[in-house]
């Protein structure tokens, strides 16, 4: 088949460029012919609250990535939605995560559906935003009415679509794929070393960029409790701040806990973040809302256990007592699932367990997903 992603990819940075890659990546293994088409133009710069929107790693090989979607300029979406109209491609499918990409997404596909043959493809990962605003509740019914079929990363995800789309088009669901690149497992005491980290410390991490959504307020109320804070736990916070971070060293230091936590406020690079994963013990994400996460997939590639609160698709894919921990937002479950952990060394059998999972989250299950989404929209036509 020949397929065209349209989203973010190189030299964009982050997971949702990561995630088009990888899975251009499996449809070309698969011997169909793809090409991604991603931003000149991903956020105007007032609306992005990190340090670049860029990353200084090589473009992926064998990988054709062009630079064509101004997201501000309509005139651009009319031009880049003829170009690929005119490429009479099977598939193009629209990594969707924000309101904001919904008016440019969806003339682009307005315009492609005129050659009727393309099928035009949600890959959507959030429908309804962490941090929603009025935007949310106009500008998505623009962008699903464009679509002829959508695929979920979670079900919670896609029951979001469903508040949406009143024509009832077909829809499916296949979990986050695991995040299978950044390299493998080292020696726990090697990556200790070269982060700088004392190796007779067990470790939490935190990972990924902050923002309020995902509870790192939760996480260190919890290491205040007196079962972390009089143990040799301590918490590793990597990743950029897309907060002030000065409201969680206040925190920190309110609760007398500077020792317990560490943080590194920057943006990992993808040949970093073996490190964290391999020195890491247990991988927590204590978000106060979620829809599904790829830092949850990473920790799948590395075989860690995971504490996760019960939130969107976050529970879905632990499983509470063997894999790791479902519990609720709440500083006090979170403490008690992490002295559970450490107290009675349980990472080796939710490592195994972890393990054992991985099958269930291969690349090829979500190709094969969108594939037989596509062929469900075509016989539906």
């Amino acid at each position: 088949m020949k397929i065209i992603i349209v989203g973010s990819a190189h030299p964009y940075r982050g997971g949702l460029a990561s995630f088009n890659e990888r899975l251009a990546q499996e449809f070309v293994s698969e011997g169909h012919k793809v090409e991604i088409v991603t931003f000149t133009l991903q956020y105007p710069s007032f609306l992005f609250p990190g340090k670049t929107q860029f990353t200084d790693s090589p473009k992926p090989e064998n990988l054709s990535i062009t630079r064509k979607i101004n997201s501000t300029n309509p005139f651009n979406w009319m031009k880049v939605g003829r170009e690929i109209r005119n490429k009479n491609a099977d598939m193009v499918i629209f990594c969707y995560w924000m309101s904001f990409m919904a008016p440019s997404f969806g003339k682009i596909a307005r315009i492609v559906r005129r050659n009727n043959k393309t099928k035009c493809i949600a890959l959507v990962h959030n429908m309804i935003p962490h941090e929603q605003n009025i935007l949310d509740k106009i500008l998505p019914p623009y962008f699903v009415k464009s679509m002829d079929g959508f695929i979920a990363l979670s079900k919670s995800v896609a029951d979001d679509i469903g508040k949406y789309d009143k024509q009832n088009k077909p829809r499916t669901y296949s979990p986050h794929p695991i995040y299978d690149h950044y390299g493998t497992n080292i020696e726990r005491t090697k990556a200790l070393q070269q982060l700088k980290l004392d190796p007779s410390k067990k470790y939490v991490l935190f990972f990924g960029l902050v923002r309020a959504y995902k509870g790192l307020d939760l996480l260190i109320d919890a290491f205040a409790d007196r079962k972390l804070r009089n143990s040799d736990i301590k918490l590793i916070v990597a990743g950029e701040f897309y907060q002030d971070e000065n409201i969680y060293r206040k925190q920190i230091a309110e609760h007398g806990i500077d020792d317990k936590i560490i943080i590194h406020n920057e943006f990992i690079p993808d040949d970093k973040v073996n490190l964290y994963f391999s020195a890491a013990d247990i991988i927590a994400q204590t978000y106060k809302s979620a829809t599904q996460s790829g830092v949850t997939q990473i920790a799948f590639h590395f075989e860690k256990p995971m504490l996760v609160t019960n939130v969107g698709g976050l529970g879905e894919i632990v499983i509470n007592g063997k894999s790791g921990y479902v519990v609720e937002p709440k500083a006090n479950e979170i403490a008690n699932a992490l002295s559970d952990f450490f107290d009675n060394s349980r990472c080796y059998d939710f490592s195994q367990a972890v393990r054992a999972e991985k099958s269930k989250y291969a690349w090829n299950i979500m190709t094969g997903k969108i594939l037989r989404l596509y062929e469900q929209c075509t016989l539906e036509k």
